[in-house]
């Protein structure tokens, strides 16, 4: 079995039996031709089938010498699911990537804004500019319902049910959950929705929530853009993206005592694990207000 064709077999697997999403396939596909064109390198033919772990180990060395830790041992969790499948489907007898380490990283924390950092990001798009209302309401989404930007950018009008001070959020894998939205929130999405009975919509668009000038899905490039002018317009230094909204949203939610199964739920993360990091999050934010403000820190 040559490579391109024990990759498509792999995507399917990852779609049909795993239920990933098509960007999530495709990157794990990407961390295998990666593999696959070091392989293309060598005097020697390899291929899925005939690939071993000495191969595997000079291809981490090399990779050691071309990316950071975090990006080596996402490259390197690709692969041995790759192989891992290529075991579990009996394409081979053995794994050889059973003994391949992966690099410690160490453990970070993603920045987050605070309340007034958010509040100034969000004022600070002007709602008398041509997209500033649209602009407004995707940054208040990102934030008061935590959501990821291909959840952003996927919303649809049918996901909103307002009257139930609801929206439903297709996640990884297109999986389904129901959030919460804010009052105020729902205000800036109906003064959103108003403009946009005056706009020309593409056809097969005309339940996209939020669109550009053409008439068609925003697209994460984009969000991205007006999150990066925002926070220059906010003067904030932190490096940040639609994600650190999302951060926040989860961080704020632990440091008021919210429940960290609810947050898991309302982030959408498939193992409570993840959502656990902003409980030490909020514990590092607690130590820094003790050695701020407490008459003994000093």
């Amino acid at each position: 079995m040559q490579w391109e064709k024990a990759l498509t077999a792999y995507g399917f697997y990852l779609q049909l039996e795993l239920g990933l999403s098509k960007n999530t396939i495709e990157s794990y596909q990407f961390d295998v031709r990666r593999l696959m064109r070091y392989c293309e390198t060598l005097d020697t033919k390899n291929t899925p089938l005939t690939i071993d772990d000495e191969t595997l180990k000079d291809f981490v060395y090399q990779l050691s010498k071309e990316v950071q830790p975090p990006s080596q041992s996402r490259i390197l969790s690709g692969i041995k699911g790759f192989f891992g499948y290529m075991s579990l489907e009996g394409y081979r007898k053995d794994n050889p990537t059973l003994l391949l380490e992966t690099p410690k990283t160490r453990k970070t924390f993603p920045d987050t804004l605070a309340l007034q950092e958010v509040d100034a990001l969000i004022q600070s798009i002007d709602e008398n500019s041509k997209h500033g209302i649209r602009n407004r309401c995707m940054l208040e989404l990102l934030y008061s319902c935590g959501l990821r930007v291909s959840e952003l950018t996927s919303l649809k009008h049918s996901d909103l049910f307002f009257e139930k001070g609801l929206i439903r959020v297709r996640g990884k894998g297109d999986k389904l959950r129901w959030v919460p939205i804010a009052d105020s929130t729902i205000d800036q999405v109906d003064a959103y929705l108003k403009l946009q009975f005056h706009k020309k919509i593409a056809r097969g668009f005309e339940d996209v929530l939020f669109l550009n000038n053409r008439g068609k899905s925003m697209t994460r490039v984009m969000v991205f853009t007006i999150v990066k002018k925002a926070a220059i317009d906010a003067n904030i230094q932190k490096n940040i993206s639609p994600h650190t909204l999302r951060h926040s949203f989860a961080t704020h939610l632990v440091e008021n005592g919210a429940d960290i199964q609810l947050v898991q739920h309302m982030m959408g993360h498939a193992s409570i694990t993840t959502t656990e990091r902003y409980i030490h999050m909020s514990r590092r934010h607690l130590k820094d207000v003790i050695s701020t403000f407490h008459p003994r820190s000093s």
